[in-house]
């Protein structure tokens, strides 16, 4: 692998769709490509960072091949296939925490001055600058507890309830049980409500929940489509006929447990 001028050797860093291969760990840094958006991001990374958020990444400007520079958190990424650890109760109850905190510490910056990569679709968008993409290779973990966000490229403008739909979804799982470890679908509706209890989701969200997942699942795979027609590679590598039958599939179970997922949050 190539070294830098410091001498600290280049470690392709595993996970991820958009960046597939392109991220890079250098020393105490991760180098990653530049995005069109990154410059919103780059202000959003800054007020976490003057708020005292100590669960994402900080910017460190550019080196010398326009590479963004980001501070390199340790810990544990659970990519896939992914550790029994990270479908833990313990696991989940944690991510729901750590994105209440982002949330708090979001709430103070003002998103109107910039261009933002992706839109939330009506009616979950807002003032409240969501991560969008809390997948399970973009938390990172210490001794089995969530510690911190990475990966900010979909960051957007957009509503609490958005960003807690698109973490249980991927969290709890919320997909076909042919989709699913042997042991969670049974589990399903309780790991739910354990995610919204942990996260302290009010009442009043928690009858919309449902149908916000749903329109989580549709969203994500359409970004995913549109990428990989517009010929970018880690999409177009994603979006092979068995992910589109994922989709399918992950669509028609939630469609049918609309109900059944509501139940389970009251």
């Amino acid at each position: 692998m190539p070294s830098t001028s410091g001498g600290d050797q280049e470690v392709e860093l595993t996970g991820g769709t958009a960046n597939r291969g392109l991220v890079l760990r250098v020393g105490h840094t991760v180098r990653r490509p530049r995005q069109p958006a990154a410059d919103a991001v780059h202000a959003l990374l800054r007020h976490l960072e003057s708020v005292g958020f100590d669960g994402a990444p900080r910017y460190q400007g550019e080196d010398d091949d326009g590479r963004e520079v980001l501070s390199y958190i340790d810990g544990d990424v659970p990519t896939a296939p992914h550790p029994p650890w990270a479908l833990t109760d313990d696991a989940l109850v944690s991510v729901a925490a750590l994105l209440r905190r982002y949330h708090e510490a979001v709430k103070s910056f003002d998103p109107t001055s910039h261009a933002w990569p992706t839109s939330v679709p009506f009616p979950y968008g807002g003032s409240l600058v969501t991560h969008n993409d809390p997948n399970l290779d973009n938390v990172v973990f210490r001794d089995g507890r969530a510690v911190a966000l990475i990966d900010f490229d979909l960051a957007s403008p957009g509503s609490a309830l958005w960003d807690v739909a698109l973490a249980a979804r991927l969290w709890v799982p919320l997909r076909d049980p042919a989709d699913v470890p042997a042991e969670l679908p049974a589990r399903a509706r309780d790991r739910l409500r354990r995610f919204a209890d942990a996260y302290g989701l009010a009442r009043r969200e928690r009858e919309r929940m449902p149908a916000a997942v749903l329109a989580t699942h549709t969203w994500c795979y359409d970004i995913i489509r549109e990428g990989a027609e517009h010929g970018r590679p880690g999409y177009q590598h994603y979006w092979t006929p068995s992910a589109q039958e994922h989709d399918a599939r992950g669509r028609r179970w939630l469609e049918g447990n609309l109900d059944a997922l509501k139940t389970a949050l009251r």
